[in-house]
């Protein structure tokens, strides 16, 4: 992998004037073998940081540019962060030579005929599809270490996959009965000005939205699909909450013949012992977003359910940084053979 003289890799960021952009730059600016070269965010074309995002604008970083504009040479690894249905292209027609990262939905579904399905078009790269590794990290690491290209998972994909995936594959519980309700802060709608996004509409409210039809679905059913050896679909309802990051993932689950709610704990706790940023959180502790947020930490509770045979799980992340940037630089971080948690000791902020 080529490198600055300072042995650092440098890194490029392409749509970097948006949440998830701002993110990677909060983070990227503390870790310590990372150089970015390169920043991109065409309606911000020819501006400095600061004037996009203030809070970064003491950061010695290249001003933005259009992508048209962009010298490769400049980048080991490519950050993608731009929105769905345009990264495929984008992402194709980059060297080979560059390792990618891309934050969008355009490479997380492996089989392309699903993608098309959900995201109205159809996939403009498929033999890179092909290529493409999900980046669920703690469940992928492996393949993470070897890829060239990774896509980094939806925010409510993570919260959700990592607490059932281990229960799936231990069979404790019913995979064909899953109810996961999940809410998300603000930040997981983007930056885009959208009318039903100001502060008028969302504040002092909270309301479901693509109910029955949120392209999440299919992500999420993917991953306990593979784990469970046979199709799975998954009754899952997403909801906006009036605050800026955070998701919390209510899930109902039925227990398998036999099985406790204790013992989904113990595999649980079993799973991801050792794990950095994911964590089983005491019996009789609710996991809360304000206990993550700003971390690439998950937190994951285990109840019973007053109901017999059901159990109620639940999963806390930053849907801005383990959801996304912070998920992204851990998968990079493998990628480059750099130590996992470089860059993503920040501990969550409180209140």
């Amino acid at each position: 992998m080529s490198s600055t003289t300072s042995n650092r890799i440098r890194v490029a960021i392409l749509g970097a004037s948006g949440y998830t952009g701002a993110e990677l730059l909060r983070l990227l600016a503390h870790h310590p073998q990372i150089e970015i070269t390169l920043l991109t965010a065409d309606r911000h074309a020819g501006q400095e940081l600061g004037a996009v995002f203030p809070h970064l604008a003491h950061l010695k970083v290249p001003r933005l540019i259009k992508i048209a504009e962009a010298d490769w040479s400049k980048a080991d690894v490519v950050f993608c962060c731009l929105p769905h249905g345009t990264t495929q292209e984008v992402i194709a027609a980059l060297p080979r030579a560059l390792k990618v990262v891309d934050l969008s939905a355009d490479f997380r579904l492996a089989d392309v005929d699903v993608y098309a399905k959900w995201y109205g078009h159809a996939h403009r790269a498929p033999d890179l599809q092909r290529e493409a590794v999900y980046g669920l990290t703690e469940l992928a690491r492996e393949a993470v270490r070897r890829a060239r290209l990774v896509a980094v998972p939806g925010c409510y994909p993570t919260a959700a996959q990592l607490p059932l995936v281990p229960l799936i594959e231990a069979k404790q519980i019913d995979a064909d009965d899953i109810i996961i309700d999940a809410k998300s802060g603000m930040t997981g709608a983007g930056r885009a000005l959208k009318e039903d996004m100001l502060f008028s509409e969302v504040a002092e409210g909270i309301h479901a939205y693509s109910v029955a039809k949120h392209r999440h679905a299919p992500e999420i059913e993917q991953g306990l699909s593979q784990a469970a050896g046979r199709p799975i679909v998954v009754n899952f309802t997403a909801h906006l909450m009036p605050m800026n990051r955070g998701i919390l993932s209510s899930i109902y689950v039925r227990l398998a013949n036999g099985t406790t709610p204790a013992d989904l704990r113990a595999t649980l706790v079993k799973r991801y012992a050792g794990e950095p940023f994911v964590r089983v959180v005491p019996e009789g502790v609710s996991p809360a977003t304000r206990h993550v947020r700003g971390s690439n930490h998950v937190l994951i509770g285990v109840f019973a359910d007053r109901l017999p045979r059901r159990a109620i799980v639940l999963s806390a992340e930053d849907n801005l940084v383990k959801g996304a940037s912070g998920q992204a630089i851990q998968n990079m971080n493998l990628m480059c053979g750099i130590a996992e948690t470089t860059g993503l000791a920040q501990e969550a902020l409180f209140p």
